[in-house]
């Protein structure tokens, strides 16, 4: 039973931040961390953008505490990029309500995963989240301004999702046109595991495969390419396209690196009809896909990349696995700058419907997808 003096005291509320609350979440901060602290400045920046949500636990017009989401554009994926609680506060169960309310605003947000960052000497920090459900998937070396590595937490949601997830390792591109081949790499290695993945193999990959011309800057990697690539290195494959003609050309606005592209398109096409591989002309359904997914294969999906970057370029992912509602991707692009890292790029929910929409590129809404899987003992060479 409370106790007198707690009679008619208001219970300490959650709610989200705003920016009268700046003071005391540098307050916060500062008495929390003694290396790698939010500035007021990032607070005020996060604080007004719609991919980031704080939440603060109010006790009598007190701060005592906040967590800091992050959200994933296009995706499912959530983010708890920061989380405190005062230790004048501590010891009143305000940590364990924080959490599960920021839970509660991630699933409200549509997504189905939570990921987090914690130190290794973060005793209480990782009691509360093990406790709680989030199990420890892997380490980011590095990672902190001492150089201290951070583990890496993850928490499933919705509990009746139950992706059915291959072995696809993850490449981070090492430049930003690289995808396609990174996507590669990833899909080759989970059929290899032999198969060492560096830069070198990246670099010959995209010279492989490159179409020359991109925008205003390196040479992007079409499906055609990319197909020979992996045919070449011992790998069947599939390819499906939903456009005949050039892809890509649209990027470019001189006709002479437009009849570039095309001509590169048009050596690979007649590389690949001297081959036994399959050439699709359609666009693969997601039953297509994850039939294929299913029976052994590796999909890898161009995209466009204004769904989740706001920016409109080709882009690829390679698909790491299915459930009833969701599409589960690696995608090689770490959007450091936007303050991402691989965490958030590895095995990434993305709801199906939204899939569909974002796996084309272009006015004309061009398709392209492959599927990479081991070679048939009977094909030749």
């Amino acid at each position: 039973m409370p106790g007198l003096a707690d009679r008619g005291r208001a219970h300490p509320m959650i709610r989200p931040a705003t920016l009268d609350d700046l003071d005391a979440l540098v307050a916060i901060e500062e008495r929390c961390f003694d290396t790698d602290r939010l500035s007021r400045r990032s607070f005020r920046h996060l604080l007004t953008r719609g991919h980031a949500l704080t939440l603060v636990v109010d006790d009598a017009g007190t701060v005592c505490g906040y967590g800091m989401l992050l959200f994933h554009e296009g995706t499912s994926l959530g983010r708890l990029y920061s989380f405190a609680v005062d230790p004048a506060c501590r010891g009143r169960g305000h940590a364990r309500r924080l959490l599960e309310a920021c839970e509660q605003a991630a699933l409200a947000r549509d997504c189905v995963t939570l990921r987090l960052e914690v130190r290794p000497d973060n005793v209480a920090a990782i009691r509360l989240y093990e406790s709680h459900g989030y199990r420890r998937f892997g380490v980011h070396e590095d990672y902190y301004e001492d150089h201290a590595e951070a583990l890496r937490y993850e928490k499933p949601l919705a509990p009746h999702l139950k992706p059915d997830l291959v072995p696809v390792p993850y490449y981070q591109q090492t430049l930003d046109f690289t995808c396609g081949p990174a996507t590669l790499m990833m899909a080759m290695r989970a059929l290899q595991p032999d198969l060492a993945l560096d830069r070198k193999l990246e670099l010959r990959l995209w010279r492989e495969s490159t179409t020359v011309f991109m925008t205003s800057g390196h040479g992007g990697c079409g499906p055609y390419g990319l197909a020979l690539a992996a045919w070449q290195r011992g790998f069947d494959v599939e390819v499906f396209v939903n456009d005949e003609g050039a892809l890509f050309v649209d990027s470019v606005r001189s006709p002479d690196k437009k009849a570039v592209i095309a001509l590169v398109q048009e050596d690979f096409l007649d590389q690949l009809r001297a081959l036994p591989v399959p050439l699709r002309h359609g666009a693969a359904s997601l039953d297509q896909l994850q039939a294929a997914f299913a029976s052994g294969g590796i999909p890898i999906v161009l995209i466009s990349s204004y769904r989740i970057y706001r920016e409109k370029f080709p882009h690829w992912v390679v698909v790491t696995g299915f459930d009833e509602r969701y599409v589960y991707v690696h995608d090689p692009f770490v959007d450091e700058d936007a303050g991402k890292t691989r965490t958030d790029c590895i095995n990434m929910p993305i709801l199906k419907k939204d899939f569909q929409r974002m796996a084309r590129y272009g006015k004309a809404g061009q398709r392209a997808a492959l599927v990479i899987r081991r070679r048939a003992a009977t094909a030749a060479p």
